[in-house]
């Protein structure tokens, strides 16, 4: 049935463009914050890449690359004695508890 106030298909709202605002923000978001990043990256004197990966649920995870290996890291460390930049791995970085491991701990009580 034709209603008079039909104009075709041409006014549904699905045939229209449309602008969503979380969309844009998103979209924004995912833009500004290697931009950021970076530039605070830069502020101390480091040059560090980043990469992403895609999640489960559509998503996207920033990653550092390591300035000496180049792997996906989340955390990136300063060498305490020589000041390069790294990751645990290159940096032969290890935590107190790994390192004393099967020894037995003392502490005052």
């Amino acid at each position: 049935m034709i209603n008079p106030y039909d104009l075709g298909n041409s006014c549904l709202a699905d045939y229209s463009w449309r602008i969503n605002v979380d969309d844009l923000v998103r979209e924004a978001k995912r833009k500004l914050k290697p931009e950021l990043m970076q530039s605070q990256i830069e502020t101390l004197g480091i040059s560090v890449k980043f990469t992403t990966t895609k999640t489960r649920f559509n998503g996207e995870r920033m990653w550092f690359l390591c300035p000496i290996c180049e792997r996906r890291i989340h955390t990136l460390y300063q060498h305490p004695i020589q000041h390069i930049v790294g990751c645990r791995t290159c940096l032969r970085l290890v935590y107190s508890k790994q390192r004393f491991k099967g020894m037995i701990e003392t502490g005052t009580v």
